[in-house]
């Protein structure tokens, strides 16, 4: 699979001396490394194809920051909300990676990235961000404003809601990706203010579409 992805470098001053990686995959699929100060992302806007596009996004961040894989001490995962299917791929990625370094795993709602980059341009009044959960439905979270260190304080949500008949408010956001670079920035604030994160629990907020069958089918010969 061929794999269309943009790159962005900025400046993290808040990293500190940590090297944290981040992965989400809640709506499209994006992957930042923040390292000495600097963060590196790659993001692709495919809403599928999560499992095919994690890999190449993962070499890329190495080889675009020239930090190596071992330097890595914590590691980010995206935890929605989003549809079960792309969901999972990220979240599973971010767990092998921190078991496979033996580093820590941080759980934080995607949407907060995009409540963060909308709050530091100076959003007074809050901002909604909004993301498609298909099936005619719509992940929905407000955030009112940034606490005293720098994170978007969620007011209501996340929630989904149906499409039809939604009403949109001034100034919402409907991101394509989710800004891992933000998810950086945001995990490192935590740390160093110690405010708790999201936990390991995946924001899917509803059921899966394969279940498993409630009752055992009997064979008759």
């Amino acid at each position: 699979m061929s794999v269309d992805y943009a790159v962005t470098v900025g400046d993290a001053p808040e990293l500190g001396g940590r090297c944290l990686l981040a992965i989400d995959t809640s709506i499209g699929t994006s992957v930042a490394l923040g390292c000495d100060g600097w963060v590196w992302a790659v993001a692709s806007e495919n809403p599928r194809g999560h499992a095919e596009a994690i890999g190449t996004l993962l070499a890329l961040v190495f080889s675009e920051s020239g930090v190596a894989a071992g330097r890595v001490d914590g590691v980010i995962a995206g935890m929605g909300p989003g549809p079960f299917t792309g969901l999972r791929v990220g979240i599973a990625a971010a767990q092998a990676f921190a078991t496979g370094r033996e580093a820590p795993l941080y759980g934080l709602h995607s949407h907060e990235a995009v409540a963060l980059g909308t709050l530091e341009r100076g959003a007074a009044a809050g901002t909604r961000v909004v993301t498609d959960a298909r099936r005619k439905e719509l992940f929905v979270s407000d955030y009112a404003s940034l606490n005293w260190a720098g994170i978007p304080e969620l007011s209501n949500g996340p929630r989904l809601v149906a499409r039809e008949g939604y009403e949109a408010v001034p100034g919402e956001e409907w991101p394509v990706t989710i800004d891992a670079s933000a998810l950086v920035r945001l995990a490192a604030r935590r740390i160093a203010a110690g405010i708790e994160f999201a936990g390991d629990q995946a924001l899917y907020l509803r059921e899966p579409d394969v279940a498993k069958p409630t009752t055992q089918k009997r064979v008759s010969a």
